[in-house]
C-alpha cells in the first residue's frame, strides 16, 4: 500500500489523506510548460525595444511565474479527503476553505480520469457524481492504484447504502 500525506484537522477531529506528492511535480511541469515560452516571448518582445525593456520583461515574467508557483503549491497542499463511516469528506481551498460532504448513499457514479500529464506522473483524479448538480467532489493527484482502490471502495459503499432506497 502506498504512503499518503495525512493531516489532522483538530476542529473536526478528522484525519485527511492528501494527494500524492507527485501531484506537485506534475503541476510544476505544467507551470514550466506555460512559463518558459511566456518568459522567452516577453523577453524577446522587450529586446526589440531596448535592453532595459528586455530586462524588465524578463524580471516581470519571472516574478509572475514565481507567484504562480506559490499559488499552485498552496492549492496542491489544500486538497484532502477522509473516508468516514457514512460519508466522504473532500477538503480544498486556499483563500476560502471548502469541505464537501458526500453521503455514500447519494453517489450515483464515479469517474476515474487521467490526462496526459497525470498519466506521465502515474496519477489519476476521482470524480464523484450525485443527483445534486452543485456537488464538486473530485480528488486530484491520487496514485493510479489508490484511485482504483478508492473507486472500488466507494462504489461498494454506495451500493450498500443505497440498497434501502
Amino acid at each position: 500500500m502506498a504512503v499518503f500525506w495525512s493531516t489532522r484537522c483538530e476542529a473536526q477531529g478528522v484525519d485527511y489523506l492528501r494527494p500524492s506528492p507527485r501531484l506537485w511535480r506534475a503541476r510544476q511541469a505544467q507551470l514550466a510548460a506555460v512559463a518558459v515560452p511566456v518568459v522567452v516571448v516577453a523577453t524577446g518582445l522587450g529586446a526589440v525595444s531596448s535592453l532595459q525593456a528586455a530586462l524588465a520583461a524578463l524580471l516581470l515574467s519571472l516574478a509572475a511565474a514565481a507567484a504562480a508557483g506559490v499559488v499552485l503549491r498552496r492549492r496542491v497542499q489544500s486538497w484532502g479527503y477522509a473516508e468516514r463511516d457514512d460519508d466522504l469528506l473532500v477538503a480544498r481551498g486556499v483563500l476560502v476553505r471548502r469541505i464537501t460532504v458526500v453521503p455514500y448513499g447519494r453517489m450515483q457514479f464515479l469517474d476515474v480520469t487521467a490526462g496526459p500529464v497525470e498519466r506521465l506522473f502515474g496519477l489519476a483524479t476521482v470524480q464523484l457524481h450525485t443527483a445534486a448538480a452543485a456537488t464538486d467532489a473530485r480528488i486530484p493527484g491520487l496514485a493510479a492504484s489508490e484511485a482504483a482502490r478508492l473507486r472500488d471502495r466507494l462504489a461498494a459503499l454506495g451500493e450498500a447504502r443505497s440498497a434501502g432506497l
